[in-house]
């Protein structure tokens, strides 16, 4: 049997480095030795409050200190760390306690209606972090935890929660070896993530995106993270620039913000390493920002269900614009018949299909729905939803979900693609595709557009109707614009598609 924890992460850099600093938030320093030690503490209240091995604890929490205490805790004390999105209604984090059967939820004072609210909801205690007093703080242990509980390899060690846009949220549960996996291959086969460097934490830690990179494969390096409870560009911008921060991790969203705050700012921090997930980065915006930071931009694709990283951009293999560089050590990302649900056909190089993955990075299945397990995981492979392609050169491409492309007079539409022309029109700043119903063509495309700030005189639909027309096919260009002051974003800042969608329906 082999037993490992993904609280080793943590525990390693406290045994090899325990003076150096790990964690900064505000005013808040902490060595990895110093942040262990509350780890301990924090894991033995745990356990004094009844958390077993294997139990589920839902942790609420924005990108404050308490976030990464309670979740190496909670892992600490043999427990699964379920992380609850913060834009959660009170409705629907009580979902998530119930349907993980978490055994307590740890709440920061940020949420603390909704955490309160959710936890009455479900008949789960809540316990406050950081000394909030909208509910008890968990009972001090006599003595701290004496060393980390270990679980098998292949127990769970989080559950993410989807976010449910086709239906109920599922979660989905990641091993210790999977999550363990992924910070480590991130960290020393993927993006050389070095001792030295400071990592500005900006994604939402209770997102697997900065959760795994961010937090998980900076610590695995040994390096800081410098954390930032809410991203606002302009603040981002000064606080790299004051803790020296030479790593960034963000999706399109942010790049964009700080390409708009670097418009202003008296200084630009030095970037060494930056990575762009979560959504597909747009190349004019991947080049007006390394033209502007001086810094490369490596782009990475993965999801929930696989740890998350499963293909990079990566130095050894070199870098190509566009596309999301090569699968991660250990793991295959193939092309397979989109058509064909009940196995598994790889497609040849080149051709245009779903995308697959399997490896170390691969979930455990979706907690309680074995229907919807062995829909996502077939003859090994894990199907993403996502449409691709793989060259000749090993780089894969991810061209649109599955569910987001429009078919027009029965040709379809890749929106990225509509998209990514629409950015290099000089007054449009943000871009977001969609179909919507049209009685003629079946499905219409519809651009809903964020004008650049400076743009004069601002733009029309007319306009970019009629600009769009000249730089794309008859059959892709945007017969519908609207215009916007901002895209809607989701918790882990990713365009919601379904809310234009709904938005700009025929009635």
């Amino acid at each position: 049997m082999t037993v490992l924890s993904l609280a080793s992460v943590l525990h390693e850099n406290a045994r090899r480095r325990p003076g150096k600093l790990a964690l900064v938030e505000g005013q808040v320093r902490l060595t990895f030795g110093e942040l262990w030690q509350q780890v301990l503490d924090e894991a033995a209240a745990l356990v004094q409050a009844g958390v077993r091995p294997g139990d589920p604890v839902a942790l609420m929490a924005p990108n404050v200190a308490d976030f990464p205490r309670a979740y190496y805790a909670i892992l600490a004390a043999g427990g699964v760390v379920v992380p609850v999105h913060l834009l959660l209604t009170a409705e629907e984090a009580a979902f998530v306690l119930r349907d993980s059967g978490a055994r307590l939820l740890l709440a920061h004072s940020a949420v603390a209606e909704a955490a309160v609210r959710a936890g009455e909801l479900a008949s789960v205690p809540v316990y406050a972090l950081g000394g909030g007093s909208f509910a008890p703080e968990l009972p001090k242990a006599d003595a701290p935890l004496a060393q980390l509980t270990t679980r098998q390899a292949e127990d769970p060690a989080v559950v993410f929660y989807t976010s449910g846009t086709t239906g109920r949220p599922k979660g989905a549960l990641l091993s210790h070896l999977s999550m363990v996996m992924n910070a480590t291959v991130n960290a020393f086969d993927a993006n050389d993530v070095r001792p030295d460097d400071v990592a500005l934490g900006a994604l939402p830690l209770f997102h697997t995106f900065g959760q795994t990179v961010s937090m998980n494969s900076t610590w695995r390096a040994g390096a800081t993270v410098v954390l930032l409870p809410r991203f606002d560009a302009t603040a981002a911008v000064e606080l790299m620039v004051r803790e020296g921060v030479n790593t960034f991790h963000g999706v399109p969203q942010m790049y964009l913000g700080l390409l708009e705050a670097a418009r202003t700012a008296a200084e630009l921090p030095r970037l060494r390493l930056c990575i762009s997930g979560g959504a597909s980065l747009p190349l004019p915006v991947l080049e007006r920002f390394e033209s502007r930071f001086g810094a490369r931009i490596y782009e990475g694709y993965g999801l929930s269900e696989t740890s998350p990283t499963a293909a990079v951009n990566q130095p050894d293999f070199g870098t190509r614009a566009g596309t999301v560089g090569h699968p991660i050590w250990g793991v295959d990302v193939e092309i397979a018949r989109p058509e064909i649900d009940e196995r598994i056909e790889l497609l040849p190089a080149g051709e245009l299909g779903e995308v697959v993955v399997r490896g170390h990075n691969v979930f455990l299945g979706y907690l309680g729905l074995p229907e919807a397990t062995a829909e996502a995981l077939v003859d090994g492979w894990f199907r993403t939803g996502d449409l691709g392609t793989k060259d000749a050169d090993g780089f894969v491409s991810i061209v649109d979900r599955k569910k987001d492309v429009v078919i027009r007079g029965g040709f379809n539409v890749y929106p990225r693609e509509v998209e990514e022309v629409l950015l290099r029109h000089p007054a449009v700043a943000e871009a977001a595709v969609i179909g919507i119903p049209d009685p003629v063509h079946g499905e219409e495309i519809c651009a809903v557009l964020v004008p650049a700030p400076d743009a004069d005189p601002r733009p029309t639909a007319e306009d970019v109707v009629a600009w769009s027309r000249e730089h794309l096919a008859k059959h892709k260009y945007p017969r519908r614009v609207e215009f916007v002051d901002a895209l809607p974003l989701g918790p882990s800042h990713k365009v919601l598609k379904r809310e234009l969608r709904a938005r700009y329906a025929p009635r």
